[in-house]
Parts: structure tokens; sequence; C-alpha cells
């Protein structure tokens, strides 16, 4: 009875270590979570911003698909597309 009693107690005491290591791990991840939604939230106001500056751009008319700039701004246009499939939601 006695070494059934030892076993329990010393399983329950490597458990609490095991789970104790594990929540902390846990909460280290989740920290490095946290601060990849900020990086990753920040580049998506980034694509936003550059987004509305090439519509404001394009909506002006200045840029002509025939000369070399043109052709450069149809480019960039091409670009900010397929930026725009990175933005993310807001959770």
């Amino acid at each position: 009875m006695e070494i059934l009693l030892i076993i329990c107690c010393l399983s329950i005491i490597i458990m609490i270590y095991i789970i104790r290591n594990l929540l902390i791990k846990n909460e280290k991840q989740e920290d490095i979570l946290t601060s990849y939604m900020v990086y990753l939230n920040k580049i998506s106001e980034i694509i936003e911003m550059s987004d509305q500056k090439l519509k404001e751009v394009d909506a002006r008319g200045h840029f002509q698909a025939d000369d070399e700039v043109g052709f450069f701004f149809q480019s960039v246009k091409q670009i900010q597309e397929v930026l725009n499939n990175f933005k993310i939601k807001n959770l």
C-alpha cells in the first residue's frame, strides 16, 4: 500500500512539472503569435494605403499605356492587385 502511495505521489509531481512546462511553452507561443499578428496587420495597412494611393493616381489619368511610364504604371497596378490578395481581415 505504501509503495502504491509513493508511486501515485511521484506520478502527480511529475505530471505537475510536465503541465507547468507545457503551460510556459504555450504562453511563449501565444506571445510570438501576437507579435506576428501585429506585424501582419501593419503590412496589411501598408498594402491598403498603397492601393488607395495607386487608385488616386490612376483616377487622375496622368499615365497612358502607350509610353514606357504607362507600361511601368500598369505593371505596378498588376503588382498591387496581387498584393491586395494578401490583406488580412481583423479578427
